[in-house]
């Protein structure tokens, strides 16, 4: 495994292996010695566990760490503990590395690292105090639609953990693996206060639930009526997304649905054109604050073009998003 993500690495465009450890102990001594940009770090290593690496990595030297993990239950699992600890993005061993998988495997993973080594992993914050905002909240009528890719699963727990039960209808695109969502949406689920389901084709978009789009197969769309309802529909991938945040923006925008819209950490520019379309027609929107997003690419994209009204960080970005679905 170690040699086949050397070479995979080697492949990638602007990147360069510097060393390959086999265990931990190997690691810290390459670490100090060659200072890497980015370390991979396998899950299952003979002594110390990868996910004890990574808590050792990101208590003593933050550095960005991209976790590669199996897709079984129990490795999404640790993949979410991986996400808690600091991990920037966890990437699926391939169970069969046939020439097509590598291929594949080549240029994704190459954009990951990339992505990794700009990331915001110093800065990252751990304590999460939620907001009781429930007694307050009493809706106006507003949807809520988010999109999030690499740092999202970590972003999104941190955002969502500050819904009111009684939230306003809300959509998310998420570019993550299926396997480690449906992992996430189940733990969501249990532990916040409102309602986390898989978003499905038909699904009526009701106070107090959150739908998670994430079908890398479907884009989502929002038809409008009472209540709007989502759509999942078969498309090519739209600039190289799918499914395409700018697609669930502009749905919403043209179907002149009342929404509050949000672009929080993700590689490369998918949703600044769906969320100024959303601005356009009257919206209120927001990008989070570049400083707090793991990955600052996509809200980046919405700033430069002008499609937030306001730069927010991550863990002001709950209240602010309410307070716009808020009556009074």
């Amino acid at each position: 495994m170690r040699a086949l993500f050397s070479d995979i690495l080697d492949q990638a465009k602007n990147v360069r292996v510097v060393g390959a450890a086999a265990n931990a102990a190997e690691a810290r001594d390459q670490i100090d010695a060659l200072r890497p940009n980015v370390i991979t770090l396998d899950v299952e290593m003979p002594g110390m566990s990868g996910i004890e690496f990574l808590e050792e990595i990101m208590e003593h030297n933050p550095l960005p760490v991209v976790m590669l993990s199996s897709l079984t239950q129990a490795g999404t699992e640790t993949s979410l503990k991986a996400f808690e600890l600091g991990a920037v993005e966890c990437f699926p061993k391939p169970l069969r590395a046939t020439p097509e998988q590598f291929n594949k495997s080549v240029g994704k993973l190459g954009k990951i690292v990339l992505a990794a080594a700009n990331s915001n992993v110093r800065d990252r914050k751990t304590v999460r105090d939620q907001k009781q905002v429930d007694a307050q909240f009493e809706w106006n009528g507003r949807i809520v639609a988010c999109s999030a890719s690499m740092g999202g699963i970590d972003a999104l727990t941190t955002l969502l953990s500050d819904f009111p039960s009684n939230c306003p209808p809300t959509i998310v695109a998420l570019q993550a693996e299926p396997a480690l969502v449906e992992t996430f949406i189940k733990r969501l689920n249990t532990d916040l206060k409102c309602a986390v389901k898989a978003a499905k084709d038909g699904a009526a978009l009701s106070q107090g639930t959150i739908h998670i789009a994430a079908d890398p197969e479907c884009h989502v769309v929002v038809e409008p009526g009472t209540p709007p309802r989502i759509r999942l529909i078969a498309r090519e991938p739209i600039e190289g997304a799918r499914p395409s945040a700018n697609l669930l923006y502009g749905s919403i925008a043209r179907g002149a649905v009342p929404a509050v819209g949000a672009v929080l950490t993700g590689m490369g520019s998918d949703g600044a054109k769906g969320l100024k379309l959303l601005r356009d027609a009257g919206c209120d929107t927001f990008a989070q604050d570049r400083k707090t997003a793991l990955v600052a690419e996509a809200p980046t994209a919405a700033i430069e073009l002008d499609a937030a009204s306001r730069e927010v960080a991550l863990d002001e970005l709950a209240t602010a998003m309410i307070g716009c679905c808020n009556i009074g």
